[in-house]
């Protein structure tokens, strides 16, 4: 039996571009719509195109029609007419059309409420706004979304005004009436009765749009479906004004994997993880670790009794197979970490270890220590491999450090600093000095520079972030410093860890780690 086809509505480029911290360029839109193309989902919402007032959606509107997208639709967004004008003469309309989109999605009025107070009309004229505009579209021969604004808060105050509004919308040709928690006040069970009622009254498609105030977008999103609304209105990472709208990257996965519906291919959810970080990168967000779904402890195990369970039975603790979104699993190395954890994470990394091997012992018990003295292995797997690898290989490392010097000095009322290192690499002895941002910049550049010769695949090689941790704050400025580098060539990304009392020096730690870790991957 074939499943029931649930269409994914993706307005990530609006509705998500009105998160406080979002601020998408028109480069970046075009970026994303090829990423969403990708996913495969069904449609794009690209922005409101109003001449003249919106440039940048008017414009990317032009722009989008040269990327040849093979799988997604593009949409324009507005509204129903203003109650002055006449559809003619509408600019929201006539800028729908000319945004020369094969669908187009209006919003309009459900909530008393509103029609009064805000639009100071008639629900009668408010019912007649909502008719002509659709009509209009509909003899533009365009695919007409209908989104019922604050309709669930429209409903509770009014429920037979608010069907009516959706009526009207299905008697003037509407293809999907979608409902709109645009207030995102509503409770599930709220949900689950108003979406069952609304299905047995009417017969159009019908969609849902939620928005995140009561942490609740995604679970309402499900019980819509579940209750038999076809299409599903959200955004990628939950980006949206205020708390955020339905998280597209939960939704999707849910209703695949655990409803049985058919949302994109099986192919497309392996891009899952994927297309969200990429997102928060155009975003300029950092990832949250603990995303459903993709975010990177999504599958991460930290206490060695699931670590055990997970060697026997991976299912023990997981809820999905974590490759097929395109996540991976995470065995954590920390102070409360076991044998199991550490046999995991080793035969994860390419090591063999028994358990019942002193080897295996001895390697817990110097982790443990190190844990003990401020490393944070759970968060820096690459220094975590390097260690292993020093320890059950017979590991030669790719340089030798002869010496190092860091010199910060004030020129015309600016602070400059200095790096200068000797290293051995190949019996050569390299010295080199390079000026940079801080300490920690001038050492990777003087680094690199001492370096590049000898591997020039570093070049591809760039610290992403850098985390400084005290770890004894009674200790005041003698306490120790961990200090966390994350490191990408453009293919990988990965962490290293350093500790010291000395700052300079936590951060070689991790610096030296992060460089060898590249080239033990690049060997």
């Amino acid at each position: 039996m074939k499943s029931k086809k649930i269409y994914i509505y993706d307005t990530t480029l609006r509705d998500g571009a009105q998160s406080a911290r979002v601020n998408f360029s028109l480069e970046d839109k075009l970026l994303i719509t090829k990423k969403l193309d990708e996913l495969r989902v069904d449609f794009i919402e690209g922005g409101w195109p109003m001449k003249g007032v919106n440039t940048k959606d008017f414009e990317y509107f032009k722009r989008v029609k040269k990327l040849k997208l093979k799988n997604s639709k593009i949409v324009a967004f507005g509204s129903t007419r203003r109650a002055k004008n006449k559809v003619k003469n509408d600019p929201v309309l006539n800028s729908l059309l000319e945004a020369d989109t094969e669908v187009v999605t209006i919003f309009g009025k459900t909530w008393i409420l509103h029609v009064k107070n805000v639009l100071h009309i008639t629900p009668e004229e408010n019912l007649q706004i909502i008719k002509e505009s659709i009509e209009y579209l509909k003899d533009n021969k365009k695919i007409v979304i209908y989104d019922a604004e604050h309709f669930f808060d429209g409903y509770k105050d009014n429920p037979e005004y608010a069907i009516k509004c959706l009526k009207i919308a299905e008697q003037a040709g509407a293809d999907f009436i979608c409902l709109c928690d645009t207030n995102g006040g509503t409770l599930p069970q709220e949900m689950d009765m108003i979406t069952m009622d609304i299905f047995e009254n009417i017969k159009t498609p019908l969609g849902i749009h939620t928005h995140n105030d009561s942490e609740l977008a995604v679970a309402n999103s499900l019980i819509a479906v579940k209750n038999g609304f076809v299409m599903v209105q959200g955004t990628i990472n939950g980006f949206g004004e205020r708390c955020g709208n339905a998280n597209l990257i939960s939704i999707i996965p849910a209703l695949s994997l655990k409803m049985g519906y058919d949302t994109i291919p099986t192919s497309s959810l392996k891009k899952l993880t994927e297309i969200s970080h990429y997102i928060y990168e155009i975003a300029n967000i950092i990832p949250p670790d603990n995303q459903p779904y993709t975010g990177k402890n999504a599958f991460a195990h930290k206490a060695g009794v699931h670590a055990d369970a997970m060697l026997k039975e991976e299912k023990a603790y997981e809820h999905i197979n974590p490759e097929i979104i395109g996540n991976s699993r995470k065995i954590l190395i920390t102070d409360q970490a076991g044998t199991s954890s550490l046999i995991y994470k080793a035969k994860e990394m390419g090591f063999k270890l028994d358990k019942n091997d002193q080897t295996t012992k001895d390697l817990i018990i110097k982790i443990k220590k190190l844990e003990s003295e401020g490393y944070e292995f759970e968060a820096a797997d690459a220094s975590l491999f390097i260690f292993l690898k020093k320890n059950l290989s017979h590991y030669k490392p790719f340089f030798e450090l002869k010496g190092l010097r860091v010199i910060n000095e004030e020129r015309n009322s600016e602070l400059f600093t200095e790096a200068t290192i000797k290293i051995k690499v190949k019996d050569i002895l390299e010295h080199t000095a390079a000026e940079g941002n801080g300490p920690v910049n001038a050492l990777d550049n003087a680094l690199r520079k001492a370096l590049i010769r000898f591997y020039p695949s570093i070049k591809n090689m760039r610290l992403v972030d850098f985390k400084v941790r005290v770890i004894d704050g009674a200790d005041g400025t003698a306490a120790k410093v961990r200090v966390l580098i994350e490191s990408t060539d453009n293919k990988d990304i990965w962490t290293t860890v350093g500790v010291s009392e000395n700052i300079i020096e936590a951060s070689w730690l991790a610096l030296v780690d992060s460089v060898e870790y590249k080239l033990l991957k690049d060997k």
